[in-house]
């Protein structure tokens, strides 16, 4: 099956060609630390004048992301550190950052492709974990590329793994677009690859959100809706047993919009330790490319995200390993002060061949897009 996305139209509001005439400046660039090896890391602003989103060229990472609540009042909704330093600190658990080769799990880091059997790190106790150690998209410095047009702002981040890399096979070349169009409060996200080579690939980004403000505590009050009518089912060690199960009559039902923390205890002491689930999301409408993924409301502050995406599943993470950190102004980051919604394919689908494939093959190319559009509950449709 061919694993490239046909999306119509989709990619024209990110055009790289600058329009003339354009009322944007380009995106401005200021320093964000270096690497341990000393590598220069840069940080770029996109605004509307409405939301405004910071991200590093270290992992291509989602830094900050500014959103007005129903009194107009900004806050930064994510989770993440002041420089380059937190990121590649032991307290950095993905904050924001672009994961891959492969997203998620592989179980126990092998895989067969063509006749070859392939051995990935094991960092995630037995398993392969969002593309392994030093050379994962998460913990290199990408090249940048801001630009501006009369649709916004937008920088592209453009990254070369070569093959071999944690393991993988294939040269595989990635681009990754921040993009703010300047009629909506939204940040959206496109992703292509292309390889000389077969290989896996599943890309997302790892953001923690909490839509009042980042470091304000817990998201069990937030309300949550899922699109998905069904999950993948998983053993001990998070890796899919390959049964596709209904969420009917489960604590997984998020169908409707509940609160995060109704019915959390009913998953904490099992082997996710809350909410860290992979939901099949539903079929798009006719004639759409892309779907709802989720919906996610502050009551308090009334900020909704509605998360859509041509990708086929959403991973649910409760921030169940958040341990008090402290990230960006000082702020204490404790247990579920966020919540990650990461679209992608499903775990460990290149050991699966009855899921929806992940191996992009040299003579196509890989597109996906995400995009977190940010309202007011109630002056839109939930």
């Amino acid at each position: 099956m061919l694993r490239t996305l046909f999306i119509t139209g989709l990619f024209m509001a990110a055009s790289m060609t600058t329009a003339q005439g354009n009322s944007f400046d380009q995106p401005a660039s200021s320093p964000f630390g270096k690497t341990k090896s000393g590598e220069a890391v840069e940080l770029y602003t996109l605004t509307n004048g409405k939301i405004t989103a910071k991200i590093a060229t270290l992992g291509a990472t989602l830094v900050q992301l500014h959103v007005p609540d129903k009194d107009g009042k900004l806050a930064d909704v994510i989770l993440g550190w002041d420089d380059a330093a937190g990121y590649q600190s032991d307290d950095n658990q993905y904050f924001g950052c672009t994961t891959g080769r492969v997203c998620n799990r592989i179980a126990k880091g092998k895989f067969k492709l063509d006749g070859k059997e392939y051995t990935l790190a094991t960092n995630n106790d037995v398993n392969h974990l969002h593309g392994g150690l030093d050379k994962a998209l998460s913990k290199v410095v990408w090249k940048a590329r801001p630009y501006a047009n009369d649709k916004g702002q937008g920088v592209e981040f453009t990254y070369t793994s070569p093959d071999g890399d944690e393991g993988y096979p294939g040269n595989l070349t990635v681009s990754v677009t921040y993009f703010i169009p300047t009629d909506n409060n939204a940040l959206r996200i496109n992703y292509t690859a292309t390889t000389d080579k077969a290989t896996p690939v599943n890309l997302t980004n790892h953001a923690y959100f909490n839509l009042a403000g980042a470091g304000s505590g817990t998201i069990l009050d937030h309300n949550l809706r899922i699109n998905a009518d069904s999950f993948t089912a998983v053993d001990d060690t998070l890796i899919p047993t390959g049964e596709i199960k209904s969420v009917e009559g489960t604590p997984l039902d998020f169908r409707k919009p509940v609160r995060i923390g109704e019915r959390i205890d009913q998953v904490d002491k099992t082997s996710t330790q809350g909410y860290d689930h992979n939901y099949v999301l539903n079929a798009p409408e006719e004639g759409k490319p892309m779907r709802l993924a989720a919906v996610l409301t502050d009551p308090a502050s009334k900020r909704q995200m509605r998360v859509m995406t041509t990708e086929p599943a959403v991973q649910l993470y409760t921030g169940n390993f958040l341990k008090g950190q402290k990230g960006k102004d000082g702020k204490t980051y404790a247990h579920r002060s966020a919540c990650c919604l990461e679209t992608q394919h499903y775990p460990d689908s290149v050991n699966h061949p009855k899921f929806p494939t992940t191996i992009l093959k040299p003579s196509d190319k890989f597109t996906s897009q995400t995009v977190f559009q940010f309202s007011i509950a109630g002056a839109a449709k939930e």
